[in-house]
């Protein structure tokens, strides 16, 4: 759960790009409290990119206010912000022909980290993400699996050790079980660590078993906010909570199968 005080947040925050006539983002308002893990739901094509890239200003706003730790980011330089916010993606992003201790360590060099205190934290980092040092740290992206590039694309954002973190889909193209491992692993480094987490997902179960709140988005909008357990027993909005009950009806088909016994 979430300490004192906000992390990030966004004030009436629109965004149109050049030439578009619809709107990505239309008049948004959220707030991600600090130590919170909070994600944000909804459909392809339903702003929650868009939102995420805001954040460390891969994106500028086309009018409203972004926040982070009380700061407007438009009044922070571009670079100092996003070496002090991790960013997990889809795509992994891994330089190919990189050492995954070489691509961990990006940032901390270009902090001007010395190469002591570079190696330590990348083995620390390989650690935490349950990669052995000895066998990984010398390995190119493309002779580790999927996972393991993923990990490594985690360890790569908590290098500089974060407050912040921020996820676009980034177990959506593993495995289930590698997915279910990775989130549950993330989810107990986000504890571990304090972290401050706004991950977006289509997947409504991730988002229910792994989220502190979830934000719904449709059309560029919020639609609704709140716990896992308020949005999943919330009856007041049709298309929140036909969304909201994927998991329950999951479940229910698999508890069928289980028993032998043809879904209700």
């Amino acid at each position: 759960m979430s300490d004192a005080g906000t992390a990030i947040s966004l004030d009436r925050v629109s965004k149109v790009f050049a030439g578009g006539s619809q709107k990505a983002l239309d008049d948004v308002s959220l707030g991600v409290g600090r130590r919170q893990f909070f994600v944000i739901v909804g459909p392809s094509g339903s702003g929650k990119t868009s939102l995420l890239r805001l954040v460390n200003r891969l994106q500028e706003p086309t009018t409203g206010t972004v926040r982070v730790d009380d700061h407007d980011v438009r009044s922070v330089d571009p670079i100092a912000l996003r070496r002090r916010i991790g960013y997990v993606f889809q795509g992994i992003g891994l330089f190919p022909h990189m050492t995954v201790a070489e691509n961990i360590a990006i940032t901390p060099r270009l902090m001007g980290w010395d190469e002591t205190r570079r190696a330590a934290r990348v083995a620390e980092l390989l650690a935490l993400v349950r990669l052995d040092p000895e066998q990984h740290r010398d390995r190119l992206p493309h002779e580790l699996s999927g996972g393991q590039r993923q990990r490594v694309g985690v360890a790569r954002a908590l290098a500089a050790a974060p407050a912040i973190v921020l996820m676009d889909e980034p177990f959506g193209a593993l495995d289930a079980l590698t997915r279910d491992a990775l989130g549950q692993d993330f989810r107990r480094l986000h504890d571990e660590l304090g972290l401050t987490t706004l991950m977006i997902t289509h997947d409504v179960s991730e988002a229910v078993l792994l989220a502190d709140r979830i934000a719904v988005m449709r059309d560029g909008r919020i639609v609704a906010e709140g716990t896992p357990q308020h949005l999943m027993s919330d009856r007041q909005s049709g298309y929140v909570h036909e969304l909201m009950q994927t998991p329950r009806r999951q479940a229910e088909r698999l508890r069928a199968l289980l028993e032998r016994r043809e879904p209700q």
